[in-house]
């Protein structure tokens, strides 16, 4: 990790004070404060030792929902926005930062599904992951090149291929954060944020999962009250494996939040009567030439996935009408 040079050091100390004192007796920052100290996180003005405290003590307490509101409000004015494409829908954005251990992960079938229709489709994430197998490496064996730049995304878009942008290049200073795990050997709150993260300047449809339940009412509450609605609205769920495409096997539950409500859109599947036929391997070839064939009609696309493809085609639809409304009414 760098040191903080040439710019001018930011003292957390009053910070630390209050998110350090653990579980029990810590304080929970405002979102303005919260937003100043990840802003000088974010642009290196804190100092190593101080950044480690920061992170380990909220790694023990927890993000309140004035946290996370605050960190995001600083992540988001960090990015150069992403134009938002013009067309039937707005972007959906899928973050994928965990991969598979076990299933196939099948992420970028659902991306391809969407970008097939015609929604402009942004996968954001980490290239590998050691043990995992990644949406990137699917997608590269699947001959889809990686966006470096704005440019690219737009070509991507144009050519109705879902475009993968690694955190590298869509946010520098989030993935120098997500980098601290290699240090630290734990996770951060940067790895909360990117999966929520929407780095177009329009509204967007971003599809969110969570892997411990206190995140299930820790992001509910963060869209259902915090959440600029501007932004755009989001589906929450369970991931699968960490990812947000629906479980092949069987339904979770999928949460839209929208306007500061919910709404269930699909319910939890507690039984099947049979599994759909799947990659026989997980690895990425394996995975790629098994939807290449789904994509061509040779295998069934699980029906879950089906279902989360209709869901994001009609919610993504109304947000770009609800967008082409305001536009006008501006006019």
């Amino acid at each position: 990790m760098e040191q903080v040079h040439n710019k001018e050091a930011f003292s957390a100390t009053r910070f630390i004070k209050e998110i350090g004192r653990g579980k029990k007796g810590a304080r929970s920052m405002s979102r303005q404060d919260a937003c100043q100290l990840y802003a000088a996180m974010l642009d290196g003005r804190v100092s190593d030792l101080e950044l480690g405290g920061i992170l380990l003590a909220m790694r023990f307490k927890g993000e309140s929902v004035d946290e996370i509101a605050g960190f995001l409000d600083a992540a988001e004015q960090s990015l150069d926005k992403l134009p938002t494409p013009s067309g039937n829908f707005a972007p959906v954005i899928i973050p994928s930062y965990n991969g598979s251990r076990q299933m196939a992960n099948l992420t970028p079938l659902l991306a391809m599904l969407l970008a097939q229709r015609g929604v402009p489709v942004l996968i954001h994430g980490v290239t590998t992951d050691p043990g995992r197998v990644t949406t990137a490496e699917i997608l590269r064996e699947l001959g889809l090149p990686f966006a470096q730049s704005m440019q690219e995304v737009a070509q991507g878009f144009a050519r109705r291929e879902p475009v993968f942008m690694p955190i590298e290049a869509l946010a520098p200073s989030l993935a120098k954060l997500l980098a601290v795990r290699r240090i630290l050997g734990v996770r951060n709150s940067t790895h909360t944020l990117v999966k929520i993260l929407q780095p177009f300047a329009g509204p967007a449809l971003r599809l969110t999962s969570y892997t411990h339940p206190e995140y299930l009412e820790m992001l509910t509450a963060y869209f259902t009250t915090a959440a600029p609605t501007v932004r755009g609205d989001a589906f929450l769920m369970r991931g699968t494996e960490g990812e947000t495409v629906a479980n092949a096997k069987r339904a979770q539950q999928i949460t839209w939040l929208h306007d500061h409500q919910c709404t269930v859109l699909v319910q939890k599947q507690e039984a099947v009567d049979e599994v759909p036929p799947l990659p026989l391997q997980n690895d990425a070839a394996t995975t790629a030439e098994w939807i290449k064939a789904a994509l061509r009609g040779e295998q069934p696309v699980p029906v879950p996935i089906t279902e989360q493809v209709e869901h994001c085609l009609h919610v993504a639809r109304l947000i770009q009408a609800k967008q082409v409304s305001h536009g006008e009414e501006a006019q």
